[in-house]
């Protein structure tokens, strides 16, 4: 099964996921996407994968989402925000073929492989 982790290595809690999807012997493709940036397609995708829509992959405790959480902003305009600006988006966030979850609490993501 394929697994992709969108991963920020500076933040212990995506650190804790990789470690344990490899204690389960799960090597998972990753991403770091405050380099690799992110994309409509991959972020729809997501939203869709977690259920909880694009403001459901906001990172709260950014500035910049809570503002548009607090503005109740749109789909295209929460879609533009996080292509603009990568490190509004909650991590980790782990892919499988079963759907997508973000890894809060870590464990989170054993629900998806």
């Amino acid at each position: 099964m394929s697994v992709t982790l969108y991963h920020n290595p500076k933040c212990s809690t995506s650190r804790k996921a990789l470690e344990l999807l490899r204690e389960r012997g799960i090597e998972p493709t990753v991403v770091e996407y405050l380099k690799a940036g992110w994309d409509a397609e991959t972020l729809n995708r997501l939203a869709r994968g977690t259920g909880g829509g694009l403001k459901g992959l906001l990172r709260k405790k950014e500035a910049k989402a809570a503002e548009l959480l607090a503005a109740d902003a749109d789909d295209a305009s929460v879609l533009a925000a996080m292509i603009e600006s990568p490190v509004i988006v909650e991590r980790p966030i782990v892919e499988t073929p079963k759907g997508a979850a973000i890894g809060r609490p870590v464990e989170a993501v054993l629900g998806v492989v």
